[in-house]
């Protein structure tokens, strides 16, 4: 197939790369274009018309803002990225002879935190922030486009992942490794949570089945298979970097009163951090299966996690 990735110099794109090329012709849409192996030519924005880039069998959007855990962007840059520009590529893509979309969400979208036990299709959004909320515009966007048109010929995949990881990744992972790294104690271990992650190889792969098979358009949430607690995350920290992991668990309300003081001090330790760090987000992977004809994805969660920590060493 021919395939047009946006922000295609990103982490994901990068790996959605490396896992299409030797299948597929590969063009880019970035706000960067230096060659890249795989890939024929990678076009700007201003580029953006039906006369300057090639036809395409399917268009991936994944250029977008990532949610900033440090709140230093401003609300407005997320909704000119997430959504404005997601309406523009949606609209060329309409236009054009593309027969698959595949947009990449967020679970963020869906929910900041998970309501009951786990994270399906089927909840109602209700995002906080503007990260989340302008995911859900452009959703909202898209689907409004499609209910317009009616039955059509056209596919449209509408992604959310939970946390991806893999080689290269930069994200929140990172932050707890280099705690890890430096052989500071975990004092939280006495909560139990679990969490889902995305593997990037299980990314990579669920995208080019939406490519090739023949999937119902709509909304399909993407993690591993298996969640894991927090404590098992850095078990399979230190497995990877061959260390015995230091997990104190301090007595919870304990905790929850230096949270509780931290709230009033301005201190690192707060009530909603201590919430952040300790809560369960498990998200359900069984639509995106079943829509693929498989029971379990190619990679588990605790191989993917050995992998990236791997790589944050082999890096070091």
């Amino acid at each position: 197939m021919n395939v047009l990735i946006t922000g295609i110099h990103g982490f994901v794109g990068s790996n959605l790369v490396n896992a299409l090329k030797r299948t597929h012709t590969i063009y880019g849409l970035d706000i960067v274009f230096p060659e890249k192996e795989g890939v024929v030519k990678t076009f700007g924005w201003k580029d953006l018309k039906h006369d300057v880039i090639p036809e395409v069998d399917v268009i991936i959007h994944l250029a977008g803002k990532a949610h900033d855990t440090k709140n230093s962007a401003a609300a407005g840059v997320y909704f000119d990225i997430n959504t404005r520009l997601t309406k523009r590529v949606f609209d060329y893509f309409m236009e054009s002879g593309a027969k698959k979309f595949v947009f990449f969400s967020s679970v963020k979208a869906a929910a900041d935190s998970v309501p009951g036990e786990v994270l399906t299709e089927e909840v109602v959004p209700d995002p906080k922030g503007p990260y989340g909320e302008s995911k859900i515009k452009a959703e909202e966007y898209i689907q409004g486009v499609c209910e317009k048109v009616g039955e059509m010929s056209k596919r449209v995949y509408i992604m959310r992942p939970c946390m991806i990881h893999g080689p290269g990744n930069k994200g929140n992972l990172n932050l707890l490794y280099s705690v890890v790294k430096r052989g500071m104690p975990w004092p939280l271990g006495a909560f139990e949570n679990r969490r889902s992650f995305t593997s990037i190889d299980n990314l990579c792969f669920v995208i080019e089945g939406l490519m090739t098979k023949e999937v119902p358009t709509g909304i399909y949430h993407m993690g591993d298979d298996d969640a894991l607690s927090t404590n098992e995350l850095i078990e399979v920290m230190c497995e990877a970097m061959g260390r015995h992991p230091r997990i104190w668990k301090l007595n919870r309300g304990l905790m929850e009163g230096c949270a509780a003081l931290g709230s009033i001090l301005h201190l690192p330790l707060n009530r909603e951090r201590l919430r952040k760090l300790t809560e369960s987000y498990v998200v359900s992977n069984e639509k995106i299966k079943a829509a693929l004809g498989i029971e379990r994805m190619p990679v588990s969660a605790r191989e993917g996690l050995l992998k990236t920590i791997r790589s944050f060493e082999e890096k070091k």
